[in-house]
């Protein structure tokens, strides 16, 4: 397993080794040890979330209050993560990871607190998140999937959303005055 930076101040992509072979395929998925050297600190999970959605979901940004262990168990989704930290020198900047299947792409994301992320359905997928805190709504925001100040290179136009994704404001109208919209 290995942890590396992405593009994204504490947005980690983690890397495992897939051993594969007529049976099928065997990865250590998570290995606290590593985590904890990588983020030079001990992180705690107090709650774990499934999901499974249908090719063509789109299941849009949202910011919560608690740093994230994605994994797409099942299927190929397109994973984006957007920087939401008003303070951060990355902020507004996006960066995607195809995850799940084909062999090769059983990775996890680490998404810190502030950071947004969102996932498109590839294929029927089943998406796992690790979080470090118990869902509570306050503190949690979210904003268009496609917002074009973001510009995520989504693989389709008219994906499946929710009417709460449909209702999202832009970045923008979030941080009006962030320096980023100038």
């Amino acid at each position: 397993m290995i942890a590396s930076n992405t593009s994204i101040d504490g947005v980690l992509l983690i890397e495992n080794n897939v051993i594969e072979d007529d049976r099928g395929f065997f990865l250590e998925n998570y290995k606290a040890s590593v985590l904890d050297k990588r983020l030079n600190e001990p992180h705690k999970f107090a709650q774990s979330n499934h999901s499974r959605s249908q090719p063509n979901t789109l299941r849009g940004f949202r910011k919560e209050p608690w740093n994230k262990l994605i994994y797409v168990v099942h299927g190929t989704a397109l994973c984006a993560v957007v920087d939401t930290r008003p303070d951060s020198e990355t902020f507004g900047k996006s960066q995607t990871f195809l995850m799940g299947d084909p062999p090769g792409k059983r990775n996890r994301l680490y998404v810190p607190t502030g950071v947004s992320n969102a996932f498109y359905c590839v294929t029927e997928v089943d998406y796992f998140n690790d979080v470090s805190g118990e869902y509570e709504p306050s503190g949690r925001f979210g904003f268009r999937w496609n917002d074009p100040d973001v510009a995520v290179d989504w693989p389709c136009t008219n994906p499946i959303l929710s009417d709460g994704d449909k209702a999202q404001p832009f970045l923008r109208d979030l941080f009006p005055e962030h320096p980023f919209f100038d």
